[in-house]
């Protein structure tokens, strides 16, 4: 009250204090105080009122405004959540006890207070409490010597980079619990996993003063598990060869930012800059790849850091019964069914099944293959969800330890969700060993029945492994004297994966590791070709037969090949290791009981994050928790395993960042749009839900006629290669005789790809015709590809219909696969092209 009396008395109440004191003032000091507020407050009016004037003058509406208002109380509200989080996560680390007193959240205890096998390592974290000031100097030596320069020499654009600050923080790392493995493991190893977390009020300042730019962040959040392995013990000093490091999954990470990047911490960009980070941290910590720091060297560090795996999960996610209803109709008044699809993660591989619309006893009946690479401490993990437009619903999880599904090789039956009142699952699991002789392999091919088709997809066969190691003598490119950006793309069929980039050099080291899941390796081939990512032009290229593989020894091949097309020293170093997928089928008395572990999910219902569409993953929970065996139920075929309830673990889990991760070692999932399933790859027993929803629609149409002998229509393209601009060029003239969508018709366009490219880079679409079963496109593409190139290629031509925002009327209305292996493709030619459900067998009309 007193600041508002002092406000009320005016120039006359400064006059009376300024003669009360010793030395008097000047009358106009108090009046030009007076004066600057009054201006700053006219200012802000100002400030405020602009906007408002400026839409009534443009003749804009008002609701601009309150949308403006609505965006920023959401940015203060997430900004305000986010800072509480901090101070909560804070107060655990400073306070633990005062902090559970109070009632803290079971997701936020540490691992120890859960499972009785996990310790507590209070020892650990003191001294890293001791010692965190001279961590501290060793990463900000680190940021400033190694990670600026290299910035700095990335681009010329950022030869201005500098950190201004880089402070850590006082908060040191913790460790909330340490497990030991002590039960299948090698003897010469030890395994363990630190459940840690670093909340860090840390102040890392960067400028680029070229462009006056100036971003930062302010406070890191980071939880995870992270596994610790020393191998192999030896018998002389240090008695640990090597070390090895990396997170089981990808760690929980929260990031404030500062300065320009504050820009980030918008709702909706927050959790995008998050997924980003989380990519690039998966690049080099997160299973399969790791950090090895060899102690003698001796040690083969290669084969330290790239493991082969322990073994692959083929899964096939069959059907389930018995779901709850979740859609809602007239303020749910009326109760409906869901619409099913499955979320299944090993590791940090993640599929999505397909959707299945309006049922509560799906039957999906695909096929799912994904690498095991530390089976203690990982888990299957299976969660079901209520496909809507806004936020999908929660259908029940499941969570099976994959050491018992090792010991069982086999498991075709029933379990019960967890989470939810009602619902069951029907799961069949194999447990496919490595095998590195081809002993088994035909029986092998004959089982997935792959000794008979000639197709590149399928059930796998053998598993493929390649350790990438360097390049010699390359050549310069298109510019002479000048080093190329090279990389390395490597193709076996429709599958693709590409190296990172070395800049300025033609002697590369990648040192990076891949895998493809084999078809058969009788007939297939591993293309490789290096390209120079600054001129997009091909170094060399290679070509090896697989079957090559089988006459080796130990089916491991590790040699310099010598490149074509390149130059006359150019060689690309490689080691090749194949292993046959074998099924290890055990002979069970009838009475056999199966004991494999169901765990319970690592959060209740109620702290589960509901999926969201357009984010990605994070679960960074605590493996080897302790499960009750299962126990059938009576009146099933099949057991339906039972579990005892047990306290949740110590992390949350969501579904994000859908990927088809199963063909992918060094990178990281390949990114899906929001509700694209991943493709089963049993393509005989299941298709994609695109195609099964246009068969349905033939059906319909049909209703006991014929519908000729092209009852999707047909499309006309015209497709040449230009030696010239070394481009393979498309032109989509026209569509005739399409299916309709709707009462008024389609609204088709039509999607490109040059498999086995899927990114979305190498997307072409056309413009959208509106209502029209009979489109004329009249567009041209192209496509940056060599002759010798894009005769190995296969244009995939989709005709898909738009439909509106929001609108349910989108799907696929046709597809044709066209094979470039013509000696044609110089001259070009224009022809008519039948549309089939999934583009196979297509007939051309001249």
């Amino acid at each position: 009250m007193s600041g508002a009396a002092d406000e009320e008395g005016g120039p006359g109440a400064g006059a009376g204090r300024a003669g009360a004191r010793s030395e008097p003032e000047a009358p106009g000091s108090a009046l030009s105080v007076d004066l600057q507020g009054l201006l700053g407050q006219l200012a802000r009016s100002f400030a405020l009122l602009l906007p408002v004037y400026a839409l009534g003058y443009l003749g804009m509406s008002f609701s601009w405004v309150l949308l403006a208002l609505g965006l920023l109380a959401w940015c203060r509200r997430s900004r305000g959540l986010k800072a509480s989080r901090l101070c909560r996560a804070l107060e655990l680390l400073e306070d633990e006890e005062r902090a559970v007193r109070l009632g803290v959240r079971a997701c936020d205890l540490p691992a120890w207070v859960h499972f009785p096998d996990t310790e507590r390592a209070e020892w650990l974290n003191k001294t890293v409490k001791h010692m965190w000031p001279f961590i501290c100097q060793f990463i900000e030596k680190l940021f400033r010597e190694t990670i600026e320069p290299a910035v700095r020499g990335a681009n010329a654009h950022l030869s201005t980079f500098s950190f201004t600050k880089v402070d850590v923080g006082q908060q040191p790392l913790r460790v909330n619990g340490v497990k030991v493995y002590t039960e299948n493991v090698d003897k010469r190893q030890i395994i363990m996993d630190l459940q840690i977390s670093f909340v860090g009020n840390c102040e890392i300042d960067l400028e680029i003063k070229r462009y006056f730019c100036r971003a930062g962040v302010k406070s890191i959040q980071i939880h995870g598990t992270m596994r610790v392995i020393l191998e192999p013990l030896i018998g002389d000093m240090p008695l640990v060869g090597a070390l090895s490091i990396f997170f089981l999954r990808k760690p929980l990470l929260e990031i404030n930012w500062t300065g320009l990047t504050n820009l980030l911490d918008i709702p909706g960009l927050n959790g995008l800059s998050d997924t980003i980070i989380l990519d690039i941290i998966s690049n080099y910590l997160v299973l399969p790849n790791r950090i090895t720091v060899p102690l003698v060297s001796e040690v083969q560090i290669a084969q330290l850091r790239f493991p082969i795996p322990k073994g692959v999960l083929r899964i096939h996610f069959i059907e389930a019964q018995d779901l709850q209803g979740k859609d809602t109709y007239l303020k749910g008044l009326v109760k409906g069914k869901s619409d099913p699809y499955g979320i299944i993660r090993v590791g940090n591989q993640i599929f999505q099944s397909k959707i299945i619309k309006e049922n509560l006893s799906p039957k999906w009946n695909e096929v799912y293959e994904a690498l095991v690479y530390e089976h203690p401490g990982q888990e299957l993990e299976i969660e079901l969800f209520d496909e809507d437009p806004d936020k999908d619903d929660f259908l029940g999880s499941l969570m099976i330890d994959l050491t018992e599904v090792e010991k069982e090789r086999l498991l075709d039956e029933w379990f019960t969700l967890d989470e939810v009142p009602k619902g069951k699952l029907h799961l069949k699991l194999e447990w496919l060993t490595l095998m590195p002789d081809a002993a088994n392999l035909d029986k092998v091919l004959t089982d997935i029945r792959a000794d008979k088709d000639q197709a590149n997809d399928g059930l796998s066969s053998a598993l493929l492994i390649l350790y990438l190691d360097s390049a010699r003598n390359l050549p310069s490119g298109r510019k002479m004297n000048s080093n190329p950006n090279p990389l390395v793309q490597m193709s076996v069929g429709h599958k693709a994966q590409e190296s990172k980039i070395r800049y300025k050099t033609s002697e590369p080291v990648w040192e990076e590791n891949f895998t493809f899941f084999i078809h058969n390796p009788k007939r297939q081939d591993l293309e490789v070709e290096v390209k120079d990512e600054q001129h997009q032009c091909s170094l060399g290229s290679l070509r090896i037969p697989l079957s090559q593989l089988l006459m080796s020894d130990n089916m491991t091949i590790n040699q310099r090949f010598h490149l074509s097309n390149s130059g006359p020293n150019s060689t690309l170093k490689m080691k090749l290791a194949l292993r046959v997928l074998h099924l290890e089928k055990q002979e069970r008395p009838p009475d056999y009981q199966h004991s494999a572990q169901v765990k319970r999910p690592s959060v209740s219902k109620e702290g589960r994050k509901v999926p969201v569409k357009s984010q990605a993953s994070v679960s960074p929970g605590t493996g080897g928790s302790n499960t009750a065996p299962s126990t059938p139920s009576m009146g099933e075929d099949k057991p339906v395993r039972e579990e005892k309830p047990q306290p949740p673990e110590a992390s949350p889990l969501g579904h994000r960042d859908l990927g088809r991760s199963s063909s992918s070692l060094l990178a990281s999932p390949s990114h899906i749009s929001a509700k694209e399933p991943t493709p089963s790859i049993a393509s005989d027993i299941s298709l994609p839900i695109a195609t099964q929803e246009l068969r349905q629609r033939l059906r319909q149409l049909e209703n006991g006629t014929t519908l000729g002998q092209s009852p999707l229509g047909q499309i006309q393209l015209t497709i040449r290669h230009s030696s010239q601009r070394n481009k393979l060029i498309v032109v989509v003239h026209s569509c005739r005789n399409l299916i309709a969508f709707s009462e008024d018709g389609s609204d088709p366009y039509v999607r490109m790809y040059l498999l086995p490219d899927k990114r979305r880079s190498g997307r072409r679409k056309t413009h959208v015709s509106k209502k029209t079963l009979n489109p004329v496109f009249d567009q041209s593409f192209d496509f940056s590809v060599s002759l010798p190139e894009v005769q190995r290629r296969t244009l995939d031509v989709a005709v898909k219909n738009s439909g509106g925002f929001l609108s349910k009327d989108k799907g696929l209305l046709g597809k044709v696969l066209v094979a470039l292996a013509s000696e044609e493709l110089a001259k070009g030619w224009t022809q008519w092209y039948d549309l089939t459900e999934d583009g196979t067998r297509p007939q051309v009309i001249t």
